[in-house]
């Protein structure tokens, strides 16, 4: 994935003189001074220990939280001022698969998890439905799970699960929470071969690129990956520039997180 002009493409998400906090505590910023533009084709990847806000950053861009402060614009348009329905229908453009699986319903079969958005934001006949989880399964490789409960899916599958339910809208931007943790070799090595797939235009999506952004406690599988590069640092934003400045970069957290215990290694 090559670094390419972030200048002369259209702007997907940005945040300006934002800060992000959580539901629970909405009066404390987790993290201040964002300003962040993610461009069309862009791959991001953003680095923070656990727990330092990345999962309520990536809630916040894809519209389904507020930031405490600051604009947010999904495809150049201001959340603030959008009515319910026309933000609903911009954040339909922007899939999040949320970390370790998370947000699964576990009364529902993987096959019903993936269906709901569909049945719920689509007005499709239940044969349309069928048929593009049915193609989404088999893209994600868990055809075989469809009819399993989350709790009957081992824990390496389960964040494909997440992926196949985000990618069944034909998102245009695909937002990831810690999408290699605690995955061994062979599934980590799924994962980044699909991204870079979907990255590159892949043909499910009639090659159309998609725009990605991730972020994780672990930087040394995404070095390679990435084209523009972020960290969380003691609470505010820390732009680092594309990936030879990335690479050259020598804040301390930087190497923390290329340092850390990565399990395809």
């Amino acid at each position: 994935m090559e670094a390419t002009d972030t200048i002369a493409r259209p702007c997907v998400i940005e945040l300006l003189d934002a800060a992000v906090s959580t539901a629970h505590a909405p009066e404390t910023p987790e993290i201040e001074g964002i300003n962040w533009r993610v461009s069309l084709d862009d791959c991001w990847v953003i680095g923070a220990r656990p727990g330092s806000g990345k999962s309520d950053l990536l809630a916040v861009a894809a519209g389904l939280q507020r930031p405490a402060r600051g604009e947010h614009r999904l495809f150049g348009r201001e959340t603030a001022a959008l009515g319910e329905h026309e933000l609903a229908q911009e954040r339909l453009r922007v899939g999040l698969v949320f970390e370790m699986g998370g947000r699964l319903f576990s009364h529902l079969t993987v096959a019903e998890n993936v269906a709901l958005p569909l049945r719920y934001h689509r007005d499709w006949p239940e044969e349309q439905v069928q048929g593009r989880v049915a193609a989404v399964l088999e893209l994600t490789g868990i055809a075989h799970l469809a009819e399993r409960t989350p709790a009957r899916v081992v824990r390496a599958l389960q964040p494909r699960v997440g992926l196949a339910r985000a990618l069944a809208l034909n998102p245009e931007v695909l937002l990831l929470d810690n999408p290699l943790a605690g995955l061994d070799p062979r599934q980590a090595r799924w994962w980044l071969d699909f991204l870079a797939a979907l990255a590159a235009g892949h043909e499910f999506f009639e090659r159309r690129r998609m725009t990605l952004v991730v972020a994780s406690d672990d930087l040394r599988p995404w070095m390679e990956q990435g084209r523009q590069f972020a960290l969380v640092k003691d609470h505010r934003w820390l732009p680092l520039g594309g990936r030879e400045a990335a690479a050259a970069c020598m804040e301390p957290l930087l190497r923390e997180l290329l340092a850390a215990e990565f399990a395809a290694e």
